[in-house]
């Protein structure tokens, strides 16, 4: 065994936990007597909105691979954890040290073949293997494996999530085709319901047309969120290129046809694909 290589790990951990005492006090600090006017007055509540913002802060910045910005961001999540366990304690629910331990076990338990005896093929199977320990831990409740998912999560990460979910317990296409079958034909639905002028059922058929292609992405092992993000980029980037061209022309967009902002447009795709 190496000494020298204990001697930097604990070391790393006395490092860690001073970093982290430090973070405790200065929370405990803020919302004490004598604290930040702001943070003494949040809560649980008013808070849930700030830990959505600053989770799509560490996703914009693993977008643009800009590690100083998403070391940044980290810090600020982690912020939101230590302030919710704060306010958690002052009620007697729990402490940030209930939330690690917690978490530690978690971890442990469902990873017991790393822990334990147990042995996984490939990360699929240990994806599998995680839905039955978690089925365990609900054992006796009523628990299903489409629950959990976050209601406030965007749409088309929910659904790629509860798809994945029931993946795994085998409930799932075998072949590419039949997944591309499975989008033409709520395609063809929803041309129906549109033929139909039931707007009720419109709103049903389109729902599952996005339910559907988002199957197809999952699929194809793309994540539909940012697929899509990826596709609004884009068309804002040409668009924005569009207004540029009519005002160098003199104009404003609301004196350009349809027709004309188009050939502006298509001459700004074929640019685009002749770079590319």
């Amino acid at each position: 065994m190496c000494k020298n290589c204990n001697v930097q790990d604990r070391q790393a951990n006395l490092h860690v936990n001073e970093g982290v005492q430090k973070l405790l006090d200065i929370i405990s600090r803020l919302r004490g007597e004598g604290g930040c006017p702001w943070d003494r007055e949040q809560t649980l509540d008013s808070l849930k909105h700030c830990l959505i913002e600053e989770s799509y802060e560490v996703v914009d910045a693993v977008s643009a691979n800009d590690f100083s910005k998403l070391k940044e961001e980290l810090g600020d999540v982690l912020l939101q954890v230590l302030l919710q366990s704060h306010i958690s304690s002052e009620q007697g629910k729990f402490d940030f040290n209930d939330v690690t331990s917690c978490l530690s076990e978690k971890l442990i338990r469902r990873h017991p073949h790393v822990f334990g005896d147990a042995k996984v093929s490939d990360s699929q199977d240990v994806l599998k293997k995680w839905e039955i320990i978690k089925a365990g831990e609900k054992k006796g409740q009523d628990h299903s494996v489409v629950d959990g998912d976050p209601r406030h999560l965007p749409a088309l990460h929910r659904a790629q999530q509860v798809q994945s979910r029931v993946a795994r317990v085998g409930f799932d296409w075998s072949k590419i085709d039949e997944v591309m079958k499975k989008v033409e034909e709520e395609f063809t639905e929803v041309k129906q319901a549109v033929d139909g002028g039931n707007h009720a059922e419109m709103k049903e058929e389109i729902g599952d047309i996005l339910f559907a292609v988002v199957n197809l992405s999952r699929f194809l092992k793309i994540n539909a969120e940012e697929a899509l993000e990826f596709t609004i980029t884009k068309f804002k980037r040409r668009f924005k290129e569009v207004e540029r061209r009519v005002k160098a022309e003199g104009r404003e967009l609301t004196d350009c046809s349809l027709a004309e902002m188009d050939v502006h447009w298509e001459d700004i795709k074929k640019e685009g694909e002749s770079r590319a």
